[in-house]
């Protein structure tokens, strides 16, 4: 993904001075960290391909904010422990905490093993739980500090060949309704993305039509967006999302064959 945007291109200060943005090297991560770079933050972007951050840094060098680029592996909570840790040393903690990093293994049926679904969950779902541990504590004691956690749309209701993914997804839906509720008249901002179909190398293995795709950088544009609103959810493309909530209120029966039927191609 090309994250160089032309410098005739105006871009808003945003107001927070430093992020976090995990899963950073390629795909939505990597489109969120450049927009906010450009908008004056200095960004921690983080993912486990030192070569992709090392290119992301090089591409936005001329931004009015920073990237950092920190190799992390979001499953190995020592290295999260050693980071934060550095920040409390440092007194250079994140005002600003986008937890996006996970990983996509679409199978049907025949194929779930128990291994293969495990390993994506302990990404997704385990992974995102281990950097969420310390920044929520930290924002907690400071009472002050926003988190958005990347989930999908396919954490609304089950969809083909995506057992494992889509199950981590609602898993972090709900994980982040229930803090949300926990943090209610705290100074502490929690929110859930749930993006429909963004051009990502994840989504590349989808082998059904995916309705209303974006571009990451359309994608990164309405996080954004939607950060610096009061919603709890930050949800796109709208008119899409709409049709699938409303699945989400629909009886079995209508459910499985309205998605058997728009899923029926390129199977």
């Amino acid at each position: 993904m090309n994250t160089h945007i032309s410098a005739q291109q105006t871009h808003q200060k945003l107001p927070w001075t430093r992020a976090w943005v995990t899963g950073a090297g390629r795909g939505i991560g990597a489109a969120i960290a450049a927009e906010l770079c450009h908008g004056g933050v200095d960004v921690y972007a983080s993912a486990r391909s030192e070569e992709a951050l090392i290119q992301l840094a090089s591409d936005l060098g001329q931004c009015r904010g920073s990237i950092t680029p920190i190799p992390l592996d979001i499953c190995d909570d020592t290295q999260i422990r050693a980071l934060t840790e550095s920040w409390q040393q440092t007194d250079s903690w994140p005002d600003l905490v986008i937890l996006n990093a996970g990983t996509h293994d679409p199978f049907p049926a025949r194929e779930l093993t128990a291994q293969r679904s495990i390993q994506l969950l302990n990404t997704n779902l385990n992974g995102t739980l281990n950097c969420l541990e310390p920044v929520l504590k930290h924002y907690i004691d400071q009472d002050r500090g926003q988190i958005a956690i990347m989930a999908s749309v396919a954490g609304y209701r089950g969809l083909p060949t995506a057992a494992a993914y889509g199950a981590s997804k609602a898993a972090l839906i709900n994980l982040c309704e229930a803090l949300r509720l926990d943090l209610a008249g705290s100074n502490v901002k929690l929110q859930v993305i749930c993006p429909g179909f963004v051009r990502t190398p994840l989504t590349d293995k989808n082998t059904f039509s995916m309705p209303a795709l974006m571009e990451p950088e359309d994608a990164a544009k309405e996080v954004i967006g939607g950060l610096q609103c009061e919603c709890f959810e930050i949800t796109f493309p709208k008119r899409f999302v709409y049709w699938l909530k409303l699945l989400r209120i629909l009886p079995y029966s209508w459910y499985f064959k309205l998605v058997e039927k728009a899923t029926r191609t390129g199977k």
